[in-house]
């Protein structure tokens, strides 16, 4: 389990079954970081601690899907990295790839429609 502030990263299944039900239960914003472990990825991870810094409103979770696969598969990721938004245990959007700029603009147009 990572700290508060950074995000929290799931290791094993049960521990994505735990945080996605805290998701689904809660009224806040989420966002799911499907990545691999290594390679491209990498260089978004700064980037999202940054933002669950500055967003204490949202939650930040990270999968690995390299240790993960079921959950990849679950969300249909054939893509990395996928970013899965969700409220209230609903679907309500999805970014593909290392885009920043689009990462921020989903949070800050779902935060607004709370």
């Amino acid at each position: 389990m990572g700290e508060e502030g950074q995000g929290i990263s799931c290791h094993s299944l049960a521990a994505w079954t735990e945080q996605l039900q805290k998701c689904n239960d809660s009224k806040k914003l989420s966002l799911i970081s499907l990545l691999p472990g290594v390679g491209p990825c990498r260089f978004i991870a700064p980037f999202l601690s940054e933002l669950a810094k500055k967003l204490p409103t949202v939650t930040f979770l990270k999968v690995d899907v390299d240790e993960l696969e079921s959950v990849a598969k679950d969300w249909a990721v054939d893509a990395m990295p996928t970013f899965v938004f969700l409220k209230e245990g609903k679907l309500v959007d999805r970014v593909v790839g290392a885009k920043k700029g689009e990462l921020q603009q989903t949070i800050a147009k779902h935060m607004n429609s709370a």
